[in-house]
């Protein structure tokens, strides 16, 4: 970096030990080098400084009782990262791993996604190191209306609108909403990824894995002629994101082959079968290795990291960040992989992405491929608005568009700048732009 290296100078000073955030924030400013050279009024204006830092963090406690009449104390965040444009919309992530760090990266990227679906949505994350995995329904809920006790105060539906993400389905954002509603007394959309019968939207389930692949066929067809008829998919992940993107992989004329959790993966030579899969993981709440019992030709291969091993055409990492390593890549690019596309949020490391880019692999960003959960949630914040639902295919249409005009407006930027097909520096300027424009016109109040 040039311009912008004190910038990251400043970063790393400020935040030496969340990784993950350092990680986000460089190769942002790595792409925005070319903007800061032609718009010199950014860094007079300081929005490179100011757009790296929250607007606000917020830390909580968040005490609940256990079956066994145990208090246990969990710590609850939501980092408000930026609402020049709107206000923030992110999810809520449950997981073991999550700290400020975590939370910071996820909300700064959250920033480029909501601006590059071309809706008025600011940028923020928020979550809790609480793991539901294991726990009762009735443990879930006392949980969920504990931290939303504490989350109610700094959230609203023209203030911070949050949905789910790792660990927050329909389950816990249905506590959440109810908590939320008993306190408030009023009935507004400040979550998204609602029940249908309490203000949910069609598609919304679907919409991250669906938005992927259509990011992704756009992508392929606009630079390769390719597409995913006729070509062998590889899914890490089994949750929400990789179950609807092997769903519409399929539908497009792929071979879905494998699909991983947190213990291992599984490689079906004849095509994954997604009803198993759903039974599995969406009802039975089991880990993929099951999926064998049901299908004998079916392999599972303890640990996740070797999926990557499968020779395939298309390669959808759709689990947690920094998952597919620079090792993985270059077996990826042995083996004839021509397209790789984010489901997850940064889940590949920076070495794996510049093997991709110099391999001529179609790469669709996180920040992009994975934008139409949050496309779809403020369709639903809409929908919300104006008391009123549209159907599962009006959803799907409007979701499919969005899709399609992301990748054109990241294709656009990075040619614009002279970098031809290059999805990851496109979508930071093409996200930035808009962002940057916003805050520079409303002052440095933000």
């Amino acid at each position: 970096m040039n311009k912008l290296g004190r910038v990251m100078d400043e970063a790393i000073k400020r935040n030496s030990n969340e990784p993950e955030f350092l990680q986000a924030v460089k190769e942002v400013l790595e792409s925005l080098e070319p903007v800061a050279e032609k718009y010199p009024e950014y860094i007079e204006a300081g929005i490179f400084d100011r757009i790296i830092e929250p607007e606000r963090q917020i830390i909580f406690r968040v005490p609940w009782v256990n079956d066994q009449g145990k208090v246990i104390v969990n710590r609850g965040f939501r980092v408000q990262f930026n609402s020049a444009i709107g206000p923030y919309k992110g999810g809520l992530r449950f997981h073991p791993s999550v700290n400020v760090g975590i939370i910071k990266f996820l909300g700064f990227e959250q920033i480029f996604k909501n601006s590059l679906t071309g809706l008025p949505l600011g940028g923020g994350k928020g979550g809790s190191d609480f793991d539901p995995k294991g726990k009762s329904d009735g443990e879930v809920m006392r949980f969920c209306q504990s931290f939303m006790f504490e989350l109610s105060r700094h959230i609203g539906e023209n203030t911070d609108i949050p949905a789910g993400d790792i660990g927050v389905g329909g389950r816990e954002i249905g506590y959440m909403f109810g908590m939320y509603k008993k306190m408030r007394n009023e009935f507004t959309g400040v979550l998204t990824g609602k029940g249908l019968n309490f203000g949910g939207s069609l598609a919304r389930t679907e919409a991250t894995g669906y938005g992927l692949c259509y990011f992704m066929d756009e992508a392929m067809t606009s630079i390769k002629g390719k597409s995913f008829k006729d070509s062998t998919v590889v899914i890490s992940g089994s949750g929400n994101v990789a179950i609807y993107a092997t769903q519409k992989a399929q539908e497009l004329g792929g071979k879905v082959v494998a699909l991983s959790d947190s213990t291992g993966y599984i490689y079906d030579e004849d095509g994954i079968k997604l009803e198993t899969v759903r039974q599995i993981k969406e009802v039975e709440r089991k880990r993929i290795s099951e999926y064998v019992k049901y299908h004998k030709n079916a392999q599972y291969i303890e640990g996740c990291s070797g999926i990557w091993s499968i020779k395939c055409d298309i390669a959808l990492p759709c689990a947690t960040q920094n998952e597919l390593d620079e090792k993985a890549a270059k077996i990826l690019v042995e083996n004839g992989c021509f397209a790789v596309g984010e489901g997850a949020n940064m889940p590949s490391t920076p070495e794996a992405v510049e093997i991709f880019l110099e391999n001529d692999v179609v790469f669709g960003p996180g920040k992009a491929a994975n934008a139409g959960g949050v496309a779809t949630s403020g369709l639903e914040m809409s929908q919300n608005s104006m008391r009123y639902s549209w159907t599962f295919e009006e959803v799907d249409a409007k979701l499919k568009q969005i899709m399609i005009d992301i990748y054109k407006n990241a294709s656009t930027a990075a040619s614009e700048f002279g970098f031809d097909n290059n999805l990851v520096i496109g979508a930071n300027i093409a996200g930035f732009m808009k962002v940057a424009q916003a805050m520079k016109a409303q002052g440095v109040a933000y």
